[in-house]
């Protein structure tokens, strides 16, 4: 990612113009489908480009050791204060690692994480970091979640599209089929204006 786009996201979140993509809920979807992937209790997911995501406060609280990834230093103290959870933090490389019981989040750059900074992950949630990229960084993207993750690690996607921009669906099938089984386990459309698509990606 250029130091163009990163200064625009931060830019987004210090003058709090991030509606378009914080969402107020947890992801409907999210609760509805994670339970058919019988994710054990225990198990490590990673939450990129996370903001300050409420998702990551449901998934901890089916047990998962959640990790997220997120640029922006407000996002994440924002995460942290607006739920009420005592944090610790700590210089981890190039990131500041912030922590609270099995909640955890990574500040710094995506595009700079290692392996050996994330761990071993099981499951990726990822719920439109994708889509929030501009197009010509999303292969990039995926390049890099490819190098980061394991041979046996799964994909839990939700995407959003709406009738002018490119399909969504096409894109994922381009970037991911070289490495991954797609599977499309629901689609629900909204006064026909917008898609909403959850994909359960399995690496091959």
């Amino acid at each position: 990612m250029s130091g163009r786009d990163k200064q625009r996201w931060l830019q987004m979140w210090h003058k709090q113009q991030t509606g378009e993509f914080h969402q107020t809920r947890v992801n409907k979807y999210l609760a509805r489908f994670w339970p058919a992937l019988d994710i054990a209790r225990g198990n490590r997911v990673f939450v990129p480009l996370c903001g300050k995501s409420l998702d990551m406060i449901w998934l901890a609280e089916q047990g998962c050791d959640v990790i997220g990834v997120e640029l922006s230093p407000i996002a994440v103290a924002a995460f942290f204060r607006e739920n009420h959870l005592r944090v610790s933090k700590r210089r981890m490389g190039a990131f500041t690692l912030w922590r609270h019981a099995n909640i955890s989040i990574l500040c710094g750059d995506y595009f700079a994480l290692t392996r050996a900074e994330l761990g071993h992950i099981d499951t990726v949630y990822d719920r439109a970091a994708l889509t929030a990229l501009p197009e010509d960084i999303r292969i990039l993207y995926v390049a890099h979640l490819q190098h980061l993750i394991a041979a046996t690690t799964h994909v839990f996607l939700l995407t959003i599209e709406d009738e002018a921009a490119a399909r969504i669906d096409e894109e994922v099938v381009s970037l991911y089929a070289g490495e991954f089984d797609i599977r499309v386990e629901f689609i629900d459309s909204v006064d026909g204006a917008e898609e909403y698509k959850v994909y359960r990606l399995k690496r091959r």
